[in-house]
């Protein structure tokens, strides 16, 4: 029993003094049900939304103003003309449009019946579904309470057009945020062993004793990466285009320059972890199991950022994954060029350099 009791003590100590297992251990579960809970939402809050009410009279007014004080919706622009339209959409300024037909109170009045035309952003057709349900609710709300009011029969009919996406399919939605997801996965794990595996194999002597300069040194760990990421990525396009039929709507080169930096990103990201970390076990958990969560459920692959807590919308921000979706969709999806989408670039270009830095600092850490 002594025997026993000391190898359960030593087993103990041995897990107890690897404090990244530790940390992964302690703290993942807590991080985990923090993100489910709070990030696993298909609710629709403060949803981006235009009006075009081209009579602006008091019944598309009391509709407008229903929209607005509901929890679901917040209306940020008004607009003038149809050509807005997709000026609004292109500049991800709402993710919904209500266009009230020409002289809708009086139509409403004479003949009872009147017309709103619901116009959502469907690159996420199921956020879209849920953006026109709630809107039609709304809408059907006034009428009964019109109903009540005047005790006449109204009719207010929303009839619904899904921007970018009119036949609703899945795949333009996912193949986007599933290509997000795999780059930034399969990059990091790869590069996150990089320099740990010769810390382990007692090779990293060699590298501390070469004159080459550390800049060069992790260069030359991702390059080879970089090369076959770009293998992947092209075989990713190929399955999408021609097996899951998703178009490739915009510029192929804009969507080559993006990818490219994002694969940048994410391989400075696995380096990162590798330059952290002292064992292939422990940056391969990281990499893993510590990118994936984040990825899926703040990058806004599967639920709308904009429906998380504030405090995980600004979290959101720091994933390398949600700015490249973004734009692959704006890409892809919606047709737009490279000047639509220089904020991600810009975005993804500052995280390669800060990621690649901070590498460079700890590396000469490590040299010393």
């Amino acid at each position: 029993m002594k025997q026993l009791l000391s190898f359960i003590r030593k087993e103990f100590y041995h897990i107890l003094r690897d404090r990244t297992t530790m940390m992964i251990l302690l703290l993942m579960p807590i991080i985990q049900i923090i993100l489910f809970g709070f990030a696993l939402s298909t609710e629709v809050k403060d949803t981006q939304v235009a009006v075009l009410a081209p009579a602006n009279d008091d019944a598309s007014q009391r509709i407008i103003d229903k929209i607005n004080a509901s929890e679901y919706f917040n209306v940020v622009a008004k607009i003038h003309k149809t050509d807005e339209i997709r000026t609004i959409f292109r500049d991800a300024k709402a993710k919904l449009v209500i266009v009230f037909e020409d002289n809708f109170a009086e139509k409403l009045r004479h003949n009872g019946k009147a017309h709103i035309l619901l116009i959502a952003d469907a690159t996420d057709p199921n956020a879209a579904t849920s953006f026109t349900f709630y809107a039609s609710n709304i809408i059907a709300s006034y009428q009964q309470e019109l109903m009540g009011e005047n005790k006449n029969p109204y009719q207010i009919t929303p009839e619904v057009k899904m921007l970018y996406n009119p036949q609703m399919l899945s795949a333009f939605s996912f193949v986007p945020g599933v290509l997000g997801m795999i780059m930034i996965l399969i990059c990091a794990m790869m590069t996150s062993i990089a320099i740990v595996r010769e810390k382990e194999m007692g090779t990293m002597e060699i590298l501390l004793v070469s004159p080459m300069k550390p800049i060069y040194t992790i260069l030359s760990k991702i390059t080879p990466y970089f090369v076959l990421s770009c293998v992947n990525f092209a075989t990713i396009m190929l399955l999408s285009v021609f097996v899951l039929k998703v178009p490739i709507a915009g510029s192929f080169l804009s969507l080559v320059v993006v990818s490219l930096l994002y694969i940048f990103v994410s391989l400075a990201l696995g380096l990162l972890v590798s330059t952290l970390t002292d064992s292939q076990q422990a940056a391969m958990l990281i990499s893993g199991m510590g990118l994936m969560i984040p990825v899926m459920l703040l990058s806004g692959m599967i639920f709308p950022t904009e429906n998380m807590p504030v405090a995980l919308q600004y979290l959101s921000n720091i994933i390398p994954a949600k700015w490249y979706i973004s734009a692959v969709r704006a890409i892809m999806i919606k047709g737009l060029g490279i000047t639509s989408v220089l904020k991600e670039v810009g975005v993804l270009s500052f995280m390669g350099l800060v990621l690649v830095t901070i590498s460079l600092k700890k590396f000469k850490v490590r040299l010393e």
